[in-house]
Order: C-alpha cells, then sequence, then structure tokens
C-alpha cells in the first residue's frame, strides 16, 4: 500500500477552508493509503506562539482531525515534536540544501517583505527543510497540498534527488496531489484571498468549533455582488464563486448542477442552502468532538500514533546518518 503523508500548524482554529481544502480529502484517501498526519507543532514556532495556547490548540486539532472522520485504524497521527527523528534527518538536510533555493521560497520572501534582517529568524528560513524531512523520512508517495505548498514539495523531490545521487538510493521521490475541487476556499469578506486562521476581519472565516448562529450569520453577510445571477465566474464574481465551491463540496454536486438547481434564484435563497449545508457540518463535527474531547482518548490516539511513526522515522534517520559517515550507525 502506498504511503501518504500530510501535517498542520497548530498556529489557531481549524476553518471550512482546512475541512474542504484538505481533511476532507485525508478522509477519501486513508482507505487507500496507509497515512501519516502530523500535527507540526516544530513549524509554529516560527511565529512565536504563546505556549499555552499552543498546548491548548494542539489538543483540539487532533480532537477535530477525529471528529471529522479520521480514522486510527487507517490513519497515523501524532505530534511532530514528539518524534526527534524529524529534526535530526532535517539537520542532515540542511547540509545538502542551499541558500539560493530558500532565498526563493515563496512564503518566505512574503513573510519577510519590508522587514529588517534582525527580524526574520533563522526557523522562518529554513522551516522549508525540516518540512521536507517530514516527508522524506516516512518514503511518502503522495503528499496532498494546496496550490501555494507545491512549491514545497518540489523542494522535497530536489533534495531528495540530491542526495541519492551522492550517496545512492536513499529517499522515495514524492508526488503533490492537489484536489480539482475546493483546494482553495476563499474567505468571505475578500474572496480574492484564502480562508485563513490568520485574518485580521473573522467574519470571513468559518471555524469548525463557530457558534453555529454566527456561522450563519456570516454565510448571510458574504460579499458577493450587484449581478444577482447564480453563475461560477471566479474572475468577474469570486463572492459568489466562493459560495458554489463551498456548496458543491458539501453536497457532492458539480459546479454545473449548482448553477442548474439555482439558476431562478436570488443570492438571499442560495446563501440560506450554503448556510444550512455549513450548519449541518458543524453541528456534526461538534457533537463528535465534544465526545472526543472528555477522556484520554485522544492520548491514546497519538500514542498509537507516535509508536509506528517512530520505529519508520528512526530506521530512516538512521540510514542517513550512516550514509553520511557520522556517529557509530
Amino acid at each position: 500500500m502506498k504511503r501518504l503523508l500530510s501535517g498542520i500548524k497548530p498556529n489557531g482554529e481549524l476553518h471550512l477552508g482546512h475541512y474542504i481544502g484538505a481533511i476532507i480529502h485525508f478522509i477519501e484517501m486513508q482507505k487507500d493509503y496507509e497515512s501519516f498526519v502530523f500535527v507540526a507543532d516544530l513549524h509554529s514556532l516560527t511565529v512565536n506562539p504563546n505556549p499555552k495556547e499552543l498546548r491548548n490548540n494542539i489538543k483540539e486539532m487532533v480532537g477535530l482531525y477525529l471528529a471529522c472522520g479520521l480514522d486510527p485504524q487507517h490513519t497515523y497521527l501524532f505530534n511532530q515534536s514528539e518524534n526527534i527523528y524529524h529534526p535530526m534527518l532535517s539537520w542532515a538536510l540542511e547540509c545538502h540544501s542551499y541558500m539560493g533555493e530558500m532565498n526563493r521560497m515563496t512564503q518566505y520572501k512574503e513573510k519577510s517583505r519590508n522587514k529588517s534582517n534582525e527580524s526574520v529568524t533563522c526557523g522562518l528560513f529554513t522551516y522549508p527543510i525540516l518540512m521536507a524531512a517530514d516527508i522524506l523520512i516516512y518514503d511518502a508517495d503522495v503528499v496532498p497540498v494546496g496550490e501555494d505548498q507545491k512549491q514545497h514539495v518540489e523542494l522535497t523531490r530536489n533534495i531528495a534527488e540530491r542526495f541519492n545521487n551522492r550517496y545512492g538510493q536513499t529517499f522515495k521521490i514524492p508526488e503533490p496531489i492537489i484536489a480539482k475541487t475546493g483546494a482553495r476556499i476563499m474567505d468571505l469578506q475578500n474572496p480574492t484571498k484564502k480562508m485563513s486562521k490568520s485574518a485580521e476581519n473573522t467574519k470571513g472565516v468559518i471555524f469548525l468549533l463557530e457558534d453555529l448562529e454566527v456561522a450563519r450569520k456570516k454565510i448571510m453577510s458574504a460579499i458577493t455582488d450587484s449581478d444577482n445571477k447564480i453563475k461560477y465566474d471566479p474572475e468577474n464574481k469570486p463572492g459568489i464563486a466562493n459560495l458554489m465551491t463551498i456548496y458543491s463540496c458539501l453536497t457532492n454536486i458539480t459546479i454545473t448542477e449548482v448553477e442548474d438547481m439555482f439558476q431562478n434564484d436570488n443570492y438571499g435563497t442560495f446563501k440560506t442552502k450554503v448556510a444550512d449545508e455549513v450548519i449541518k457540518l458543524l453541528q456534526q463535527i461538534q457533537e463528535k468532538y465534544n465526545e472526543i474531547i472528555k477522556g484520554d482518548y485522544i492520548d491514546k490516539v497519538l500514542d498509537q500514533g507516535l509508536k509506528k511513526a517512530e520505529e519508520i522515522a528512526k530506521t530512516k534517520a538512521l540510514e542517513v546518518y550512516q550514509k553520511l559517515g557520522v556517529g557509530r550507525y
């Protein structure tokens, strides 16, 4: 069985964009792949999070993954920081990566723009190499990513191929999987931007643990246009196109079918239908989450996932260090 690998940073709350753009695909693929999904808490350190909030976010995130439908029988869930072999491999890969590669990383360029060198941490500069280690240490076949993360998988492939050429076959070359539908859910108040947990205006973001009435109001007040025609046109009608994408993904019907269904309706009617589907989803997730969060089930799942992940990661990390000639491996 092929292997899938993915991680998400516990900085902020999970939202509808995460569910449609990532989690729903993990659920669909977990029976076809041996899946490893980790909480990328080491990556979260690039933004200096509040320690108490970070711990709470980790537990909440794992609880939501489980409530959304990830099955520990098919998916190994674990905390990145508890597996020491991730940073161990990352250092070896840093010594086989180049400054020019890091300088070209889009997210680094965006986050460091208009900042002095003193205010940009080394972690922000080199975290794509840790991301490469996260992937390569499991010989992952596929990595589900959004379009904005594809560059990271390309870097991972380059580093793996470079190491293989120098030291012999060591790493499997991973392939990115980019969902054709729903990979980018946009902000409800600014539909030209991706829905983000770090958005300054949270009125455009539907959180998975959102109060249901608040979530409904956010959908009903989503920015659209004055045309009042339900037509999929992301360039000229980004707001309504975004709502159509959400409705399509939550009901498993095509965009064309959505257009046909609502061709004679106005935006108010359509928004109500979208809100109904979103509320139905949130209600199901929150009911399951409130049960999961009570006992020690989360700890048991993380312990089980870590045990499996460590076995694989240790073997790969020691193989790399043996090939590099360091230690007594």
